[in-house]
């Protein structure tokens, strides 16, 4: 292409919304990258987005605008925003455009590069996969068990724990997890980022990591493509390297939401709750590129933040039909003390299924349900009229319900500095095995508060065992 040597210059500024004028009509493509040659140390990225006329490109800016006059010159690459991708990154702290951002040392110089825009791998090659992948979180692996290159995101409102979950789950992909993880910090808190760099640093997982970063207080050009960029550094690993990979995301609805900063900042008409009208295409030209192929699975899991509790919000709902596991997190459960606070009734996944989990952990998971979704429809009455009205046998499934939510609840290893608990983690044999006991009555005598914050059932009769000895 020979826009490689245009030079255009800036002629209008709104926000991170730049209009560049190209003085002899030959045009970037949309989603080229131009550069902002401008006197400040650091660099300026601009993304084409729309042709506002014969000579002008309508462009959105991946850094700060701040100070950019208008006549300040542009240099056009004549190709998208490209990123470091291959061993060199890994360990390394990036921003959205491939710059590193952990005060190390620069990336060598032949680093490879890729384009953030990539088209999703052909049906033809992406395998469906049905092999589980064990979280060692036992509610999780019961109700909503995940897939081995699969998609699985947590849903909830702010303050229910979906950071926490998905700091857990890292944790426990260490020790059994033996590719390479990639975590997208989108529009997320900065004090969140320099928590997680340091955990890794000290857990000794670092070396296998790449963390990329668009946070909370960056433009929304930044948090709208830094999930691109985290895709882009695992399909190199995937593609070229044939190796596993995990991607982690946090936040997932920031994407959307710096989407529709840039919507709205770009003069497109909203469309429902004031969202995009793109918002669908926008999260299916993400969530489509996460596949596995032959050879090379990359597992996703997700945060999503629900805006006001609001599980039908266009956003929620759009990620959602994307996913095979979804976990969903209840303010109700957290506000009970009930941590990880996943509705067990709401949380579902295309892995619980006889043929894939076995008819053995498929029944006991069906019965868990059921005796919670009676538990929960009795709720009412027993508010009312208390436990004395029910019949014998609603009395017995409360009393199993009762207990089997305690059971599913367990100490996290990343809370450990806050609770004084050390973590569990739990084999998904051991969660099947304790639940049906339960619903079999094993634990009828036993003291609630025995069955709450416990590993394995084992370790529940051992604290039951412990508080009926005599002092």
């Amino acid at each position: 292409m020979g826009s490689v040597a245009l030079r255009g210059k800036v002629i209008a500024v709104r926000g991170v919304v730049v209009d560049v004028s190209f003085a002899d009509g030959i045009l970037p493509e949309i989603n080229a990258a131009l550069v902002v040659e401008w006197d400040r140390p650091e660099p300026l990225v601009l993304e084409v987005h729309a042709y506002a006329d014969a000579t002008t490109v309508r462009t959105i800016a991946l850094q700060t605008t701040a100070g950019l006059a208008r006549n300040t010159a542009v240099r056009a690459t004549g190709a998208p925003v490209s990123v470091p991708v291959g061993e060199a990154v890994l360990g390394r702290l990036l921003d959205v455009t491939g710059n590193v951002g952990d005060r190390g040392p620069a990336l060598p110089a032949d680093t490879p590069r890729r384009p953030i825009h990539n088209p999703p791998p052909a049906l033809g090659e992406v395998v469906a996969t049905n092999v589980m992948f064990e979280t060692g979180i036992k509610v999780i692996d019961l109700l909503a068990p995940m897939a081995q290159g699969g998609k699985a995101a947590m849903f909830g409102g702010a303050g229910v724990g979906k950071t926490v979950l998905v700091m857990e789950l890292i944790h426990a992909m260490v020790e059994k997890y033996q590719g390479i993880s990639v975590f997208a910090g989108v529009g997320e808190r900065s004090r969140e980022g320099h928590e997680l760099l340091d955990d890794m640093r000290h857990s000794g997982v670092l070396a296998r990591t790449v963390l990329v970063y668009g946070q909370m207080n960056e433009p929304p050009g930044a948090r709208w493509r830094v999930p691109l960029t985290a895709l882009t550094i695992a399909e190199h690993f995937r593609d070229n390297k044939h190796q596993n990979v995990l991607l982690l995301m946090d936040n997932v609805f920031r994407f959307v939401q710096a989407g529709a900063e840039v919507s709205s900042l770009l003069g497109r008409l909203p469309s429902r709750v004031g969202y995009q009208p793109t918002l669908a295409s926008e999260v299916a030209s993400l969530e489509e590129r996460i596949a596995s192929v032959a050879g090379a699975a990359v597992t996703s899991i997700q945060a999503v933040y629900v805006p006001a509790d609001d599980f039908t919000d266009p956003a929620v709902t759009a990620i959602s039909s994307h996913m095979d596991s979804i976990v969903m997190l209840s303010r109700q459960l957290a506000a009970e003390a009930f941590y990880p606070a996943v509705d067990p009734l709401a949380s579902s996944s295309i892995l619980l299924d006889p043929l894939v989990v076995g008819e053995a952990h498929y029944r006991v998971a069906e019965r868990v349900r059921e005796a919670l979704a009676r538990f929960k429809d009795l709720q009412d009455i027993i508010a009312l009229l208390g436990m004395e009205e029910l019949g014998a046998a609603d009395r017995l499934i409360v009393k199993r319900a009762r207990r089997l939510q305690r059971f599913l609840s367990q100490p996290f290893s990343v809370t450990e500095a806050f609770t004084g608990m050390p973590g569990r983690s739990v084999s998904c044999a051991d969660t099947v095995a304790g639940c049906a006991a339960i619903l079999d009555g094993e634990a009828d005598d036993w003291a609630e508060g025995s069955l709450y914050m416990v590993g394995t059932l084992e370790e529940a009769r051992a604290k039951e065992a412990a508080a009926l000895k005599p002092a």
